[in-house]
């Protein structure tokens, strides 16, 4: 059904100067679900995260949510239709405290909704809320992505663009993060993310999207890619996907 479709990429080529990374892509995600983008390093998964954000204008085709093209879009178009990113990486303002790190995140709402939602995003994170005055430099690395998610959910996201969120994390902050993301999809959000501890991810997925080369792959429910044997080989043990295209081939997009 298309009005199950959230985000759509149509023949989509981008990339930088002369080097393109996404080559015709085309893929639909459904609303309210988690997908997981994977690939090897250089497929174009956060290529794709960059180029749904407007940070990549497509050379070619077209990028739509919920139907309506915002191909090229700019960030602050795309953050009042409610698509947030939490790029890789730490991206705080380190000697900002928590608080004004929150404020800078709700700067497209105004001061106002921004002071009364903040309190419900410390609701999800106690830890960052007990720093609530310390300097973002000073947070565990785990505080500090917690803080970077808890901004993106200042906006109320439908879409939520996340890139990596495990890296230099301990596991059990992991399995937080994981659950929150569970949690903000039952919720109705539409959360798209690249995630190196595939397994982990795979498990609160709905869907996988694999990418070689800035093409697909490979697009098949989650709990299925989870179950295959070849996954270990193809995704952690640095096998490329199209050496077992006839093991796991790509959908066709209805």
């Amino acid at each position: 059904m298309a009005d199950d479709i959230c985000i759509e990429f149509d023949d989509v080529v981008a990339g930088y100067k002369d080097f393109m990374i996404l080559n015709n892509l085309s893929f639909k995600i459904k609303r309210g679900s988690i997908t997981l983008l994977l690939g090897p390093n250089g497929a174009g998964k956060s290529t794709v995260l960059k180029t749904l954000f407007g940070l990549l204008k497509p050379r070619q085709g077209r990028v739509l949510l919920d139907g309506e093209d915002i191909s090229g879009a700019t960030q602050k178009a795309l953050l009042a239709k409610g698509v947030a990113f939490v790029p890789q990486g730490r991206n705080l303002f380190g000697q900002l405290t928590v608080f004004q790190n929150l404020e800078l995140g709700g700067i497209t709402l105004g001061t106002k909704t921004t002071h009364e939602r903040i309190p419900e995003v410390l609701e999800l994170f106690p830890g960052v809320k007990e720093r609530l005055h310390s300097q973002a430099s000073a947070l565990s690395g785990g505080e500090q992505k917690q803080l970077e998610v808890g901004r993106a959910l200042l906006l109320r996201p439908k879409v939520l663009l996340i890139d990596e969120p495990s890296i230099g994390l301990s596991p059990l902050v992991v399995q937080d993060v994981f659950k929150l993301l569970k949690k903000l999809a039952s919720q109705g959000t539409t959360v798209l993310m690249v995630e190196q501890n595939v397994k982990s991810a795979l498990k609160i997925s709905d869907d996988a999207i694999a990418l070689e080369s800035g093409q697909l792959v490979l697009h098949k429910p989650a709990a299925e890619l989870l179950a295959d044997p070849n996954i270990e080989r193809l995704f952690l043990g640095g096998g490329h996907v199209s050496g077992s295209a006839h093991a796991l081939p790509a959908t066709t997009e209805s």
